[in-house]
């Protein structure tokens, strides 16, 4: 079944103008949603170079969503996606070998209209409360944690819960049907050039969960067959992810390259997402980063139980690439 649905998914895939210039190398195919910012990072690599000079070829697959995202990972049909750390954590324990290489540290948040009486998650009781994505979305399981720990209420009972896709419950809380919107943080940068404030963010919430630092939630996939049969590309590749956010984080003309894929429709939103985009940047270390992983999967495991974590009681041991051991 999994094979039919990943040639099906095939169906989808299409170029995203960033084809390789040359055939002489390995290749890395990277696939990315129409609107994530993986293409962000993989036009500065193309741009740049970066990845002939990485010895790879960087193809960037656009593919129609995070369905179509994992199944194609899943079958081969690319090497590499941005997915969930659980769900890595997940194949991993059910014994499919994945790698994970953290992208980025930056989280949902709960947003709320600048002039909205609700200050503290004590106010969320008896709200309207809009959730992006379903009822085990990572952060959603950390909000009702929180809710429970610090204001001493039950988010299910106590709010109106609507779940959805994230545009629809960002459209939702701007046309007033909702009072609150938990959503994922590229739509929180949007919003907050609109003038709405965070109540709670989802990095504070691990923090106040004994987190020591920020957590990389979502990072780059690799299929251990992959790293194994490439292992200088998928190197290659690490360095190059680096090097364009190194040209990010330093120079300012680097996002005239990455602007026009934005969608960024003023420059209050180009800056906010530019803001939060670079805030994200991982700086730790890989004993660092598991570390406090390890710690927030005891929490969604005990908060989402096996329909969240699979079978698995802790992180598959080798989950994390490691740049001193694979490459």
């Amino acid at each position: 079944m999994l094979s039919r649905r990943a040639m099906l998914a095939g169906s989808v895939l299409g170029g995203l103008g960033l084809r390789a210039a040359r055939a002489d190398g390995p290749t890395i195919r990277l696939g990315s949603l129409p609107f994530g910012t993986s293409t962000w990072e993989a036009a500065v690599i193309k741009a740049r170079g970066l990845d002939v000079a990485n010895g790879f070829t960087l193809d960037a697959v656009k593919l129609a969503g995070n369905d179509a995202a994992r199944i194609s990972f899943i079958g081969g049909q690319v090497d590499t996606i941005i997915g969930d750390l659980l769900w890595a954590a997940r194949l991993g324990n059910d014994g499919q070998a994945v790698r994970f290489i953290p992208y980025s540290t930056s989280e949902g948040a709960v947003m709320v209209p600048a002039d909205s009486p609700v200050k503290t998650l004590k106010d969320l009781d008896g709200k309207r409360l809009g959730v992006a994505g379903g009822p085990l979305d990572k952060n959603w399981l950390l909000l009702k944690a929180q809710a429970k720990d610090a204001a001493g209420i039950d988010l299910e009972r106590a709010a109106e819960i609507a779940y959805g896709a994230p545009p629809l419950i960002t459209l939702k809380l701007e046309q007033g049907a909702l009072d609150a919107a938990l959503t994922y943080w590229t739509y929180c940068a949007r919003l907050e050039a609109k003038k709405y404030r965070r109540l709670v963010g989802a990095e504070d919430i691990m923090h106040a969960l004994g987190v020591a630092g920020d957590v990389a939630l979502i990072g780059y996939l690799f299929q251990d067959t992959v790293v194994k049969e490439k292992p200088a590309a998928v190197a290659g590749f690490v360095r190059a992810s680096r090097a364009a956010k190194d040209m990010l984080a330093q120079d300012p003309a680097t996002w005239q390259i990455v602007r026009p894929l934005m969608a960024a429709e003023d420059d209050a939103t180009f800056e906010a997402l530019k803001r939060d985009f670079l805030a994200g940047i991982p700086r730790r270390s890989v004993a660092e980063e598991r570390a406090d992983a390890e710690k927030l999967y005891t929490v969604m495991s005990r908060l989402g139980g096996a329909r969240l974590v699979g079978k698995g009681s802790a992180l598959p041991p080798d989950l994390y690439y490691d740049t001193g051991r694979n490459g």
